[in-house]
């Protein structure tokens, strides 16, 4: 069976690696489904800059480099260029539904490759959720139940922690 794709943009990875309280725990369900083999986390190879520092949020650190650089070379995440095509459809993006240009970027690249699930802790890009791609592109935040193992048989801590 096909391993399940879903799109991160920036924000999710920063809530991630920076352990914010809101939202890492969000993402600890994709991420063991990813680890498990289920997901792969697709992201434009814009959020490996972006990642560093979001808008209005502190800047991570030169010294967490090696752990972000490790991060993202897990197999399940799958980096896209931004090539001529995505740049076309993102300007559209800009132009008709009045997305910043960095968040126009990340909603191409999940709609070029088709996906239906775009996770984000971006509030004003939740009202498009439904309203483009096909399929649908339905933007939440990540929203897969973290389920540690509980039956004893094998001992199994947070994704975080591997």
């Amino acid at each position: 069976m096909a391993a399940d794709r879903r799109y991160w943009d920036a924000d999710v990875f920063l809530g991630w690696l920076t352990d914010d309280p809101e939202k890492a725990p969000k993402c600890e369900g994709v991420l063991a489904e990813a680890d498990a083999g289920r997901v792969q986390i697709v992201t434009s190879a814009l959020t490996l800059t972006e990642v560093i520092r979001l808008k209005g949020q502190p800047r991570i650190a030169r010294e967490q480099e090696d752990a972000i650089r490790a991060f993202f070379e897990h197999e399940w995440i799958i980096v896209r260029d931004v090539d001529r095509f995505v740049a076309e459809e993102a300007r559209e993006l800009v132009w008709s539904h009045n997305v910043q240009p960095k968040d126009s970027i990340h909603l191409a690249t999940a709609l070029g490759l088709r996906l239906s699930q775009f996770d984000t802790f971006d509030r004003r890009l939740y009202k498009l959720s439904g309203k483009l791609g096909r399929p649908a592109l339905v933007i939440t935040p990540p929203n897969v139940p973290y389920q540690p193992d509980l039956d004893g048989l094998e001992e199994r801590s947070s994704p975080k922690k591997r």
